[in-house]
């Protein structure tokens, strides 16, 4: 069954990408390059779909707002 999932990609201060997976609790990675980042983040869905059949249903991705604060 494929499933798919949304991943958050930022950039640091020191040049690393970061992916985040929002749906699954824990899951994120980071890597120099985004071809590398995109063979951690699937390498850490994999993980983390593992741990989350022991635990239970994971959570749904409903979006992303951007807020501003003076």
């Amino acid at each position: 069954m494929k499933k798919e999932f949304n991943v958050i990609i930022e950039r640091d201060s020191e040049g690393f990408y970061v992916a985040t997976v929002p749906e699954l609790k824990g899951c994120h990675t980071q890597a120099k390059t985004l071809d590398e980042l995109m063979k951690r983040i699937r390498e850490a869905i994999e993980l983390c779909l593992e741990v989350e059949a022991e635990d239970g249903d994971p959570l749904e991705f409903v979006g992303v707002q951007r807020i501003s604060i003076s």
